[in-house]
């Protein structure tokens, strides 16, 4: 073989060679499974007001039965972990859920959370977080990064809002459960 055609065939062979390489990471890319990490927020359900000087008041009947009822919403949804502040009402809310799904509740002080943090830990995970009428808009504002929802109305423990992570994207949906 002459040198100039020895050259050319060792230089297709090596392009042939890159060009594997190269598709190789670009078919590693496009098959990489996406990060998803699903977030359910949900306020505690309805407490028992019979006495206002109480701060940390348990569910009254209705709460209890409201308390039950997210438990049976949630046995379709396989929970990885499940967050509560550390509140009476809020405990007695995600009880029946940790006892159907066998999950330990994880307490948490909204206050002083790192959401990043919060959400590194929980990555690619499905998270069931109560809360209260004030906390659980503004933990969904933390999770999307912005400013979308305002404290609910004392009087609705029946809202749950959804938010979705997926690769860093989040997106969101409010629903109303009576």
């Amino acid at each position: 073989m002459k040198p100039l055609v020895i050259l050319t065939v060792i230089g297709v062979g090596l392009i042939s060679c890159n060009d594997k390489k190269n598709s190789g990471n670009k078919d590693i890319e496009i098959n990489k499974e996406p990060t998803i990490s699903t977030f359910y927020l949900i306020r505690h359900a309805e407490k028992d007001r019979t006495d206002p000087n109480n701060a940390d008041p348990e569910l009254n009947q209705d709460g209890l039965g409201r308390a039950m009822n997210w438990a049976n919403i949630f046995d379709n949804i396989p929970l990885d972990a499940l967050y509560s502040t550390n509140f009476e009402r809020t405990r007695m809310t995600a009880a029946p859920v940790s006892v159907k799904q066998d999950l330990d509740i994880d307490y948490y002080d909204p206050s002083t959370m790192d959401i990043e943090t919060f959400k590194k830990d929980n990555s690619g995970l499905q998270v069931l977080i109560v809360g209260h009428s004030n906390t659980t808009p503004n933990m969904v504002n933390k999770l999307l990064g912005e400013e979308k929802y305002s404290p609910m109305d004392d009087t609705n423990n029946g809202a749950l809002f959804i938010v979705q992570i997926v690769d860093g994207v989040a997106t969101d949906i409010r629903l109303q459960i009576n």
